[in-house]
Order: structure tokens, then sequence, then C-alpha cells
């Protein structure tokens, strides 16, 4: 039986294919890309005024309003285990993964029941869905700022939330 040589913090084993570890190396935990559409659809939809992982949050949400108290999170399908789409997981060394994926969803359980207890709105929104309905998921943010802000909308039907677009600027947003 071998035994596995791990990193200096003990966490994971060293990949032994070159190619597995230069794309492990390359993941990100912060600014992924599903984060980084979900910011680009609250811009369009004109929200302003939250934290990216706010580090005095409890939870480090990835997105925090902290004056209403709402956080959300982005989660990766294969990182979180997503319910919606089961992702696929690793054959090799499946029992560490197993244990690594399980601890995962344990911690993503206690930030969110944190949160709660504190009085934090918490929504949770997943990579696949935010592929196949990404207006849905911006209304399920619109809609826990709206019931935090003490209204549901306006007369027109938009969420009150919204921050009016700046008008009569220049080139690169200055103003003319």
């Amino acid at each position: 039986m071998s035994t596995r040589t791990y990193l200096r913090d003990g966490r994971a084993p060293i990949p032994k294919d070159e190619r597995t570890s230069a794309l492990m190396s390359r993941i990100r935990s912060k600014d992924t890309a599903p984060e980084r559409a979900r910011r680009a659809l609250l811009a369009a939809e004109g929200i302003k005024g939250y934290r990216l992982n706010h580090a005095t949050t409890p939870g480090r949400p990835d997105i925090a309003f902290v004056g209403r108290k709402v956080a959300v999170f982005v989660h990766g399908c294969f990182w979180h285990g997503c319910p919606h789409c089961s992702p696929q997981k690793p054959k090799s060394n499946s029992a560490w993964w197993k244990h690594k994926l399980g601890a995962n969803k344990a911690r993503d359980l206690r930030k969110t029941q944190a949160l709660r207890t504190l009085g934090w709105s918490v929504t949770t929104i997943w990579e696949c869905r935010l592929r196949a309905t990404p207006q849905v998921q911006v209304k399920r943010v619109i809609s826990a700022l709206s019931r935090r802000a003490g209204d549901d909308r306006t007369s027109d039907g938009r969420s009150a939330v919204r921050t009016p677009r700046k008008t009569g600027t220049g080139p690169r947003g200055r103003r003319r």
C-alpha cells in the first residue's frame, strides 16, 4: 500500500498527473464565472450597494447587502453538490472527494443557519440555474431585497430597490 504525499496544509493529496495538477491550481474560490455572471445581471438591473465576500458578515457570502441583511451565495454545482443537476463525481481518489464534497455541503448549511439565526435572508443561486434561467435568479434577489426594504413593487411593477441609471454622460461615463 502506497502512502500519499500531502500539501502544506494537509488537506489535499498532490495529483500524480501534471495535467490534473495544472487544472486544479487554476480553480478559484472568489470571482468565479458564476459570480461574475450574477454581478453583471444585478448591474443590468441597476442594483447596487452590495459587498463582495464581505469579511465581517458571518459565513462570508459571495454577495452581501449588509444594510438589508440579505446574503447571496453563488454555488458551483460540482463543489457544493447541486440538488438540481447532480454533477458527476470524480472517479479517482473517490473516498477523499466524497469526504471533501460532503464537508462543503455541511459548511454551507452551517453558514446559512448562522446567518438566519442573526436575522439575515439567505438566497442560494446554483450555477446550473444561473445558466438556464438568469432573469429568474435575479428576480429572486430583487424579491429578497424588496421584502427587506418593506416594499413589494412600485406602481409600474418594477422593484423599488433599483438605482436609476445616469443620463447625459459622455464617453467613458463622464458628465458632459
